[in-house]
């Protein structure tokens, strides 16, 4: 697998942030939705500390993930694609992308405008984005419940446009982004019998 992207592939870099980011964010949503129901204790301070820390993982993963796109280009629609699905994959990369800048910085604005240190895995403290402030506070919060509701929504329909251009379109557009995963045969032998 070649490290930079092809006209016919992502390579080895794009998959592996890809990869990680969807690992993070899975990890993000389980402790996102268990942390709120957590008794006030030392292992809550703990779990929102991870949240934190992982969610501003994503944020650097994301940047990361923009900057090789810039270096490495991305692969070319599959052969025979329709214009407008290009248009929905670019659209719905683009909205992805934005979320994934958006949702974490609103958890930082979040944390900035509760008046609460935020620390990097505790190896280094990071700047507010606002001081104390009850109404940005309550805006921050907003915006990252909604943009999980969105992030939520596009990565199923993501997901859903990828297993259907690997079943029901039999194309490489998935196998391309999962190492290990041959492309689907181009149809079925049993119907090809004279």
């Amino acid at each position: 697998m070649p490290i930079r992207n092809t006209a016919e592939r992502w390579g080895g870099v794009s998959i592996a942030l890809h990869w990680l980011t969807l690992l993070a964010i899975a990890g993000l949503v389980v402790v996102g939705l268990v942390m709120q129901e957590l008794p006030n204790s030392p292992t809550k301070i703990q779990v929102y500390a991870l949240h934190k820390s992982v969610g501003l993982t994503v944020l650097a993963l994301t940047v990361l993930r923009l900057l090789w796109r810039l270096v490495a280009g991305t692969p070319a629609p599959v052969p025979g694609t329709p214009r407008w699905q290009a248009f929905v994959a670019q659209a719905t990369h683009g909205a992805l992308y934005v979320i994934l800048l958006a949702m974490p910085l609103s958890g930082w604005l979040y944390n900035s405008a509760s008046g609460f240190p935020l620390k990097w895995f505790g190896l280094f403290a990071l700047p507010r984005l606002s001081g104390y402030d009850a109404g940005v506070k309550a805006f921050a919060l907003a915006a990252h419940e909604w943009l999980f509701i969105a992030l939520a929504v596009i990565v199923a329909v993501h997901a859903a446009a990828a297993l259907k251009h690997h079943y029901l379109d039999r194309d490489p557009t998935l196998s391309r982004m999962l190492p290990g995963l041959p492309p689907p045969a181009a149809g079925n032998d049993a119907s090809k019998e004279p």
